[in-house]
């Protein structure tokens, strides 16, 4: 029973890093402002929007959460697959909010991504 509840909340975990780092990439982009750095008689400034902030800091906590995963699974296995999976989703969600063209090459590379990660969750005979 604590395996699986420890497997559930490893899923739980993933989860949420998938949300926070797709959830920043898009809300830095709809920001559209990636900060200004100004430097004016030795005080040093920084401006940047709320929405492009708030992107910021779910792309931070996405960050701080990865460590963790990092961690709890084989770099080997997780990698490949997490980034698979935001790839996809980027993809997906760049699509559906600011109308980008998804390509018949960005469909079949997504496609491809897909069978790679359903092919390295193959269990070994």
């Amino acid at each position: 029973m604590l395996e699986k509840r420890k497997k559930i909340m490893e899923i739980i975990l993933v989860l949420i890093y998938l949300v926070l780092t797709v959830s920043g990439l898009i809300l830095m982009k709809k920001g559209g402002n990636s900060g200004t750095f100004k430097l004016n008689s030795g005080d040093i400034s920084f401006t940047i929007n709320w929405i492009s902030a708030l992107g910021f800091v779910c792309y931070l906590f996405s960050f701080l959460l990865f460590t963790r995963i990092v961690i709890m699974f084989d770099l080997s296995y997780i990698m490949p697959i997490v980034t698979g999976i935001v790839q996809i989703l980027t993809l997906v969600s760049a699509a559906v909010f600011f109308k980008e063209e998804m390509s018949k090459q960005g469909i079949i590379g997504a496609s491809i991504i897909i069978i790679g990660i359903i092919i390295m969750n193959f269990k070994k005979s």
